[in-house]
């Protein structure tokens, strides 16, 4: 059970079955299985519900808080963040979408939407009618299970984040941050050893709980280290020259201090 007393132990339960890297050619078959399947669900959500098509570009706004709930949005491509304001006017980034992803789950219990869904760069989204999506679930039962499917996933998601910042030091944070994003590329069948970061600083750091001079201390530690390099100083290129060293670096910022002899 989860102690709060002692995060450490907490993140070493989280992490700790992820932490060793798979074997390249074992990762590679189950990325290219989680990308065909993500093509074939994609596809049936097409064939099934004929979504309406909407490009977007950097900045557009998907939909706002307070706005009434009335559609889902599947990303077809793209990336985008989900935004909350606080009480005091701040905005806050509380999740990050990619291709397969849902956007609108927040609204179906209170009819409205709660966060603002930004896009991050150029992208489509489908928009689906709620009720539509409903009634054909009854004819096609393949519809709900991938919509439940994609709750799930976004539960589960939002569980590792909370875990990731409640219990990880800084640059274990980052680490983490970008292990999950080049993961996220690699099942969408995107190429992991060079990624375009599609926020800022501030903005991994609002993400994380972090200041912009912790993301970029931590930045450089895990460049330092050879776990990433940059592509040109201060650009948001990143190469990752094997995903499996962030999970390794995320361990060894958890695991324990050795005990010393008396």
């Amino acid at each position: 059970m989860f102690n709060p007393s002692t995060p450490q132990t907490a993140a070493a339960t989280l992490y700790g079955s992820r932490a060793a890297p798979a074997l390249p050619a074992a990762g590679a078959a189950a990325h290219e299985r989680a990308s065909q399947k993500l093509t074939e669900t994609q596809k049936l959500l097409k064939d099934r519900l004929d979504p309406q098509r909407r490009v977007v570009h950097a900045g557009d706004v998907v939909y706002q808080a307070g706005e009434r709930f009335g559609n889902l949005y599947i990303l077809n491509s793209g990336f985008f963040k989900i935004v909350n304001l606080s009480a005091d006017g701040r905005e806050q980034v509380v999740g990050l979408k990619f291709r397969g992803d849902w956007l609108g789950f927040d609204g179906i219990a209170g009819g409205r939407y709660s966060c603002d869904a930004v896009a991050m760069d150029t992208g489509e989204v489908w928009v689906v009618s709620y009720e539509s999506l409903l009634a054909a679930a009854l004819a096609e039962p393949a519809l709900l299970q991938v919509f439940h499917t994609a709750m799930s996933r976004e539960i589960a998601h939002d569980r590792d984040s909370l875990m990731s910042v409640c219990t990880l030091p800084a640059d274990a944070r980052v680490a983490d941050f970008l292990r999950y994003w080049a993961q996220s590329l690699a099942e969408r069948g995107m190429r992991t050893d060079q990624i375009t970061l599609r926020m800022t600083r501030a903005e991994i750091g609002n993400y994380l709980g972090m200041t912009l001079e912790s993301v970029s201390r931590a930045l450089s530690r895990l460049a330092r280290d050879k776990v990433i390099e940059f592509v040109e100083k201060g650009r948001r290129d990143v190469q990752i020259p094997d995903v499996g060293a962030l999970s390794a670096f995320v361990q060894r910022c958890i695991a324990p201090a050795p005990a010393m002899l008396q």
